[in-house]
């Protein structure tokens, strides 16, 4: 598999979460593969990986990955099948559906840890090949409130708008549902150097986790409260008179309005909604207002709700009323998820967005983009259905699919439902590493390139932009992500415009983003090698932007915008049928839907399987002991794991991890309640009752 004659290792990037972690990659002798090596240059994690890194190579092995194309024969099993006559297959499958029900018919679904590269191609293939509006991806289920409330509040929304190296040097952390210690274990340094310098860390999470065990200060709010949470504090920081006025009148709108708003949020009742005590309400602002600098850090916990939007506002704003936002070592930021989140919405595989981060609805931009493809401006379809509409709408409206990087069999809200959905359709083509469950239920499973065997860009959750260097051949009988959209264009009438070479793409990409929000114009293979990253926005001739929003926020007064937002309950809340919250998140050993990491030994035997994690006066109720098997029952469905009991989460909660498949699968029980804004199914927040699991005899 190693490329003949190459012996030196290869500089890349981890195929994960979007710390995007450097590493090196050396061949092993005989073309047994590779072996990851540290790489301490790379600012981000300085050698450092997790176990998920550093057992990343064993998915390139052909023991676990797809290494031929496969078609669903008439027997109804996917049989191996000539590249030909899968592209065949799957173009006229496509065809054939926008001829009979109308371009909008035909329907694609990208993710976030495809390269820039490949979303850009994804989303201008949608649109100019299959001339259909109807694209989206699972980065919508990342970070997109967050993405939403950064527009309204700064006009621009990058996850952090500073380089992780501030975090150690700032004054107090509020870090508001992650749990950075298993999701992105190389971030935790940043935390322990931060308490090292003298600052402290304030970990708002319903469960003690590994991180809130490093914190000065944990708070446990009811899942689904973290808005009152938040307009508790600015309440408290107006009534102890801690508001930074000076910053407030110099640099911001709105204020009145988001004041008046908080002050209907007073403490008791806070403590009420929330269950976190006055005393505790006190401390956290205190210790967020004494220092000279602070921020608020965000994760999945806050913002897959349906008022995640929200949410983050009322953090935002919290930020803003104390000066904290636009200042040295200062402000709100988002810790994206996925490898590419943040690279993955700018660049058009998002329904309502063109490359660049441009809004598909604005004529210029459409104009500007239409130019570079080469294309009628009139001819690009408008913005389509958000993810879950999307695939709600998968057997009715939408007849086909193509799906790249993403298994919403197992990831998707509802996902029973969304499985019923998808094996309702008239045509569905995968293309993937591996046989995911979602794959599995394909016409034609295309197997793709990965991370090692491909060369291409991402972009970090500090909008840093990175290039993955191909380390290995690929396989015979593997294919890239470019190559499948050039075979199928063709094969559409499009002869044009599709290229392969990832370098030549990414040129392409930085004329269709230059003067758009995210310009990544002035950023080059060579400059990011030389650089180690470059941060966007990056017109031509610019040096990057590291730090964002020190002299003016992306407004058009450059001022930032309060927002005036109120608490609400979720969609859902406890009643005497389904009296428990559920709230669900990841595992260090695990990742996503665990199409790849449930592939390693290694991490099986770490996390072998889904788990009910409760109290034990909970489990004291129902009987329940360690390891015995729990039923979790929602509105939506049942789903089966093993009771991991512990005083480390609230009474009232109960917590499950989405990474399997199956009776255990989490998203069974979710609730696909949407964000108003930015279409965000509610993952995090659900009503449930719990129950032993009885086995019947043998």
């Amino acid at each position: 598999m190693h490329t003949p004659g190459a012996t030196a290792a290869t500089a890349t990037h981890c195929p994960y979460c979007a710390l995007q972690c450097g590493m090196n990659l050396r061949p092993e002798p005989g073309g047994a593969g590779v072996t990851v090596e540290e790489r301490a240059g790379f600012p981000v994690n300085r050698g450092a990986l997790c176990g998920k890194g550093r057992t990343a190579p064993a998915v390139l092995s052909s023991r676990v990955r797809l290494t031929e194309p496969l078609v669903r024969t008439h027997a109804g099993r996917l049989e191996p099948a000539t590249w030909e006559e899968a592209l065949d297959t799957v173009a006229a499958g496509l065809a054939r559906t926008a001829r009979a029900h109308g371009p909008d018919a035909v329907g694609v679904f990208g993710g976030g840890g495809l390269t820039n590269e490949k979303a850009y191609a994804l989303g201008k293939f949608a649109r100019v090949a299959l001339r259909t509006s109807q694209i989206d991806y699972n980065g919508r289920f990342c970070m997109s409130s967050a993405a939403a409330a950064h527009q309204k509040a700064f006009g621009l929304d990058r996850g952090l708008p500073f380089p992780l190296e501030d975090i150690p040097r700032t004054g107090c952390v509020i870090l508001v549902g992650s749990n950075l210690a298993e999701t992105m274990p190389p971030a935790l340094r940043y935390l322990t150097e931060l308490k090292a310098n003298g600052g402290t860390l304030i970990v708002i999470d319903p469960r003690r986790t590994r991180t809130a065990e490093q914190a000065d200060l944990h708070l446990a709010p009811r899942p689904g409260t973290d808005l009152a949470l938040a307009l508790g504090l600015l309440h408290l920081v107006v009534a102890d008179g801690r508001t930074d006025e000076e910053f407030i009148a110099a640099r911001t709108t709105g204020w009145e309005a988001a004041r008046a708003a908080a002050m209907a949020h007073w403490p008791e009742l806070v403590e009420r909604i929330t269950g976190v005590p006055v005393p505790a309400l006190r401390a956290a602002v205190g210790l967020f207002c004494a220092p000279d600098s602070a921020m608020v850090l965000t994760a999945r916990g806050p913002e897959q709700q349906s008022k995640g939007t929200d949410t983050v506002g009322a953090w935002i704003n919290l930020c803003l009323a104390t000066g904290r936002a636009g200042r040295p070592l200062s402000g709100y930021g988002c810790l994206t998820g996925q490898g590419n989140g943040q690279g993955g919405r700018e660049h058009g595989q998002k329904a309502d967005q063109l490359p660049g981060y441009r809004k598909l609805t604005d004529p210029a931009a459409r104009a500007h983009v239409a130019g570079v493809w080469g294309v009628d401006p009139d001819s690009l379809p408008g913005p389509g259905r958000s993810a879950y509409e999307l695939l709600d709408a998968l057997g009715t409206d939408v007849k086909s699919l193509l799906l790249m990087g993403s298994n919403p069999v197992v990831s998707a809200p509802r996902a029973a439902h969304i499985e019923d959905r998808i094996r309702s359709l008239d045509f569905l083509a995968v293309a993937d590493v591996v046989l995911s469950e979602t794959a599995a239920l394909a016409d034609v499973v295309l197997p793709v390139t990965q991370w090692a065997e491909e060369t291409g860009t991402t972009t970090n959750l500090e909008g840093r932009v990175l290039l993955r260097r191909r380390a290995l051949t690929p396989p015979p009988g593997v294919r890239s992500d470019l190559e499948v959209l050039h075979g199928l264009a063709a094969r559409l009438g499009v002869e044009k415009g599709f290229p392969t070479d990832p370098e030549e793409v990414f040129g392409e990409l930085r004329r269709a983003s230059a003067g758009g929000p995210a310009d990544y114009s002035g950023i080059t293979y060579d400059r990011i090698q030389a650089e180690q990253g470059v941060f966007w926005p990056c017109p031509e001739g610019s040096p990057g932007t590291e730090r964002l929003f020190l002299d003016r926020f992306a407004t058009e007064d450059g001022r930032a915008r309060f927002v005036p937002v109120a608490h609400r309950d979720a969609a859902e809340v406890p009643d005497a049928d389904y009296p428990l919250l559920l709230t669900t998140g990841r595992v260090v050993a695990q990742y996503q839907s665990g199409a790849q990491t449930r592939r390693v030994d290694e991490l099986n035997e770490a996390a072998p399987g889904p788990f009910v994690e409760l109290h034990p006066r909970l489990a004291a109720r129902l009987g329940a002991v360690d390891g015995s098997p729990l039923a979790v029952t929602s509105r939506r469905g049942r789903a089966v794991a093993l009771a991991r009991i512990t005083d480390a989460i609230r009474a009232d909660t109960v917590f499950m991890p989405f990474h399997w498949p199956g009776e255990g699968r989490a998203n069974t029980l979710t609730n696909p309640a949407l964000d108003p804004t930015s279409r965000m199914p509610e993952f995090k927040v659900c009503a449930v009752r719990v129950e032993p699991a009885y086995v019947e005899p043998a």
